[in-house]
């Protein structure tokens, strides 16, 4: 196995460039805070961005974790990659992450400044310091799952790349995913069940054919949570097409304002008005 190493300090925009460099060099996997990405595919592991603190963040993108070290090493030895770039915000940290999976010496490193010009490492910074804005190299749908009551949007980036082996051009569009982690922020912040509940009661109330909202229940998962509705619905409505309209609005309404993951959506009709 080849290991290439993509280096560059918080905030630059070493996520945002990942898959550019991987391209550009070859290599079809990418280790980036503690997961393990196969192009636009997530294969292993959780993102060390998913942790309560950034110190509790670095020690999980090093994998000092035992039970998650042995799961990437696992993985890399399932995948068996001819080539892997490991992004990091140092040489000592990329070296530790590769002497920690036991992939072999780094044989060549990758600097956030050959690849981004100083106007656009500031402009990464800067969003990284107003904003709490983080890139995870893969597309929304792909990593949604863990990031589940996480603020996510998607961003998509046309590439124009040279080819380190041919020396010819190429040209792509990826997608990438844009997360605002809880320690982005001055103190930390939760979604309450009231709070979910009143924007299902809302937006459920608002249907034709819905009379009154009885009860939502949450039963919560760590990777999301599972919904109960009792509504009361007008005589004559089509309840399996009224059920649906119900199930979309709600799965609309909690991922624009939460952006957290659905299991399941139980729908119970109580009564019926005549």
């Amino acid at each position: 196995m080849q290991v290439y190493a993509f280096v560059g300090k918080t905030g630059t925009g070493k996520s945002y460039r990942a898959q550019e460099v991987a391209k550009q060099y070859g290599i079809k996997y990418i280790i980036d805070d503690a997961i393990l990405i196969k192009e636009n595919k997530v294969v292993a592991g959780k993102s060390a961005k998913t942790e309560a603190s950034k110190i509790a963040s670095v020690k999980s993108a090093i994998f000092l974790n035992e039970s998650k070290r042995k799961d990437m090493i696992q993985a890399l030895k399932r995948e068996n990659p001819d080539k892997l770039l490991i992004l990091g915000t140092s040489d000592e940290m990329v070296q530790k992450i590769a002497q920690n999976l036991e992939v072999g010496e780094i044989i060549k490193t990758i600097y956030i400044q050959d690849v981004a010009s100083e106007e656009e490492i500031k402009a990464a910074r800067k969003s990284r310091m107003e904003d709490g804005k983080h890139v995870v190299p893969v597309p929304t749908f792909a990593i949604k799952k863990q990031f589940s009551g996480y603020f996510l949007d998607s961003l998509k980036k046309f590439d124009i790349f040279k080819k380190q082996d041919s020396g010819e051009y190429e040209t792509s569009t990826s997608e990438k995913t844009i997360i605002r982690p809880t320690y982005s922020y001055l103190g930390n912040y939760s979604i309450s069940d009231n709070v979910i509940n009143s924007i299902v009661s809302y937006v459920v109330g608002r249907i034709d054919g819905i009379t009154r909202v009885f009860r939502v229940s949450t039963i919560k998962y760590s990777y999301g949570m599972k919904l109960g509705v009792d509504v009361e619905i007008k005589f004559g409505k089509n309840i399996p097409k009224l059920s649906s309209e119900i199930r979309n609005t709600i799965i609309y309404a909690i991922d624009y304002a939460t952006g957290i993951n659905l299991y399941g959506i139980d729908i119970n009709i109580k009564s019926i008005q005549k």
